[in-house]
């Protein structure tokens, strides 16, 4: 287990992030690792026929061992960075930074010696870099981009929905649902998932918390020292990010404020913009927009921007509407 003890400065200095360079790690990951990951058949079944040879310098560095590259988990330095910045800072690595990453990836038991894109990265980082770029914007485009507004309004919600419940609960409220090998107690995280025991003390370094959607159901954790401690942790509502349906609304409250706005309700545990609910509740976007102004009027949802999104959540009082 592993025991991360904050001092009063760390325990203010909690950001969250998410990372699309990240996401292409995780979902690669996913795709050579796919036993346990259920919820991402859909997916699975629509990206593999779509992978071919051109992407083998990404597919070749993250063969499903433990270890991915740490220059293929960039840390965000914004909150909701894009994928081209994030290459572009890929690209503009010192070469010993590439060679050191891929040292250690050696020294893993389940990766081996390096071959194929490894050993080219590994001896002319520069052009061989220019290459893994080009093989992840081409797999991007395959494999995230048809998918990725859905992906950044729930990646987005995420951090809105943990920002809230450290301002308003403290990091006890951030980790009470994050992930079942998380836990929080006095001023301390424990990390139960890793196999050695390790105890870290935090001197101002502060922690990052990263939401993704691939890394369901586990967690990536950089953790060591020196540095700051990161955390990449499953997105919350991840079941919804595929599904085509939408549940039920209460057929009591349906009555009193009309199917449409019931509905919605019922969505906005998570919260979610216009075009997503759109798609999920099969309603019309004008329609969504018209019944959510009426809603965000009546005080049943709050709104708030959140990178480019406006995304919409129930409201307490909402809720007490559906639990009447």
């Amino acid at each position: 287990m592993l025991t991360v003890a904050f001092s009063a400065y760390d325990v203010t200095s909690i950001r969250f992030a998410y990372s699309p360079l990240r996401e292409v790690s995780a979902s690669v990951h996913a795709l050579r690792t796919p036993a346990g990951r259920a919820l991402h058949l859909p997916w699975f079944k629509q990206v593999r026929p779509k992978l071919t040879a051109d992407l083998a310098p990404l597919l070749d560095l993250i063969p499903g061992g433990a270890y991915i590259p740490d220059f293929l988990c960039p840390i965000p330095t914004i909150p909701t960075p894009d994928l081209a910045g994030e290459l572009a800072a890929l690209r503009a690595l010192p070469d010993e930074v590439i060679r050191g990453d891929l040292d250690r990836m050696t020294s893993w038991p389940t990766c081996g010696p390096l071959e194929g894109t490894a050993t080219e990265l590994y001896e002319n980082p520069g052009p061989a870099l220019d290459r893994l770029a080009q093989a992840i914007e081409a797999y991007w485009r395959i494999a995230i981009a048809p998918h990725w507004s859905r992906m950044r309004n729930l990646l987005e919600g995420d951090l809105l929905y943990r920002a809230g419940h450290l301002a308003q609960d403290g990091p006890a409220g951030v980790f009470a649902d994050m992930h079942p090998a998380i836990r929080w107690e006095d001023r301390t995280l424990y990390l139960q998932q890793r196999p050695q025991e390790l105890s870290r003390v935090l001197n101002g370094e502060g922690l990052l918390l990263i939401a993704s959607v691939f890394v369901w159901p586990g967690l990536f954790h950089r953790t060591d020292s020196p540095g700051q401690p990161i955390i990449t942790y499953p997105v919350r509502a991840i079941a919804t990010l595929w599904e085509r349906g939408t549940a039920p609304a209460p057929d009591a409250l349906a009555a009193v404020i009309g199917r449409s706005r019931a509905l919605l309700l019922t969505e906005l545990d998570t919260p979610a913009s216009t075009t997503d609910l759109a798609r999920r509740t099969g309603l019309a976007p004008a329609s969504v927009s018209e019944q959510l102004t009426l809603l965000l009027s009546a005080g049943l949802v709050t709104k708030h921007r959140v990178g480019r999104a406006m995304l919409y959540l129930r409201t307490p009082r909402g809720q007490s509407l559906l639990d009447d």
